[in-house]
Order: structure tokens, then C-alpha cells, then sequence
């Protein structure tokens, strides 16, 4: 990968519930930011309307595994048991071949590795729910998965939200608008501002 051209990477991480998507997807509409979402790979099955290419890249576990062996990725993790999620190296490089930013919507921890592998390109931005309890009730209201599922992303949250500290910004997620405001100055901060050329292999 060359990495001394393309645009900013600008990171949104939460736990699930926090409002991260719907921020992203505001993002996404403001033509300013010049913003193009990163769809990450996954080796689950599609749910319900998600789409190929468009929501995620669903590649087999096999497919999957392969890519790893061969470092096609950015950032990898197995999230549960045989249910990788990842960035592609060609998924960057596609975005700024159209001579636009990036944009995650991803999990704490494939966040931070994008923090460290670009630090002056990247902007990582912590999504913060209110309180577990309010993210448990926006999580039952979705009616998408099952109360064991549910624990499971609550007991995940409280991990996840200890990590908050780490990123470039917190944004505390209790009033959308301001919220939305908040995240259209970081990003736009953070484009306008120039960086040194970093490199993939700043960590090896």
C-alpha cells in the first residue's frame, strides 16, 4: 500500500446503542467533509436488508481467514467466537483513489488500531451513551436480537467504555443535536488541518 497521498481517516467508535451510526450517516451527507464510508468485512451473514458491498463486505470464515493470512487488512478482530470483523487495505485505497476522506463506523478496538497505524491522519472519536441503563433500553427498543444478545452487548459496553479515555474526543451522546454539531467541527477541524506523511509500518 502507498500511503504518502489520500485524505484524512476519521473514526467513530462506540458500544452499540450509543447513536454512533446515526452520527456517521449525517456525516456522510455533509458534502463539505468530502466523507466516503469505509464498509468493513465480515465473516457473519447478512441480517435482514444488509447488503453486499454496501453494509459490509460477507465474506466466508474460510475467505476470511485467507485475507488475514495474507495482511490484507488494516485492522482485524474476532468480536465473537468465529465472527471476525475487518478493514480492507483495497477499501482504503479505494476511497482515496476518489480522492476523498475516510470514514468508520467500527468497534473500540479495530478504532484504536487505526489511531495507531495512522496517528496524524486519523481522528478517533468515542460515541458515549448516558448511562449502560439507557443503552440497554435503546438496545431492547431496536426488537432486533435477543435478551442474551442484548446482555452480551451490555456486558461488552462496560469494556468498551472504559477504553473512552484513549481516543482524540468524547462525545457525550445525550442530546442528538448537539451531538451532530459537535462531531460536523471535529471532522471538519481535523480535514482542514495539515499532517506529515505517515506510514503503515510505524509499529513493526
Amino acid at each position: 500500500m502507498t500511503h504518502n497521498k489520500g485524505g484524512k481517516l476519521i473514526v467513530f467508535s462506540a458500544p452499540s446503542g450509543s447513536g454512533k451510526t446515526t452520527i456517521v450517516k449525517h456525516l456522510l451527507k455533509q458534502d463539505a467533509l468530502n466523507l466516503e464510508f469505509s464498509v468493513s468485512a465480515t465473516s457473519r451473514a447478512a441480517r435482514g436488508e444488509e447488503e453486499h458491498g454496501k453494509d459490509y463486505y460477507f465474506l466466508s470464515l474460510k475467505d476470511f481467514k485467507q485475507h488475514m493470512k495474507d495482511d490484507d487488512f488494516l485492522e482485524w478482530e474476532e468480536v465473537y467466537r468465529d465472527n471476525f470483523y475487518g478493514t480492507l487495505n483495497s477499501e482504503i485505497e479505494r476511497i482515496w483513489a476518489m480522492g476523498k476522506n475516510v470514514i468508520f463506523d467500527i468497534d473500540v478496538v479495530g478504532g484504536l488500531r487505526i489511531k495507531r497505524k495512522f496517528p496524524e491522519r486519523t481522528l478517533a472519536v468515542f460515541v458515549k451513551p448516558p448511562s449502560v441503563e439507557e443503552l440497554k433500553i435503546r438496545l431492547k427498543k431496536r426488537k432486533t436480537e435477543s435478551d442474551e444478545k442484548i446482555n452480551m452487548r451490555i456486558a461488552k459496553a462496560s469494556v468498551e467504555m472504559a477504553t473512552a479515555p484513549r481516543f482524540d474526543h468524547i462525545i457525550l451522546n445525550d442530546n442528538l443535536d448537539k451531538a451532530l454539531l459537535e462531531a460536523e467541527n471535529l471532522v471538519m477541524d481535523h480535514i482542514l488541518k495539515p499532517f506529515n506523511t505517515d506510514n503503515l509500518n510505524e509499529e513493526e
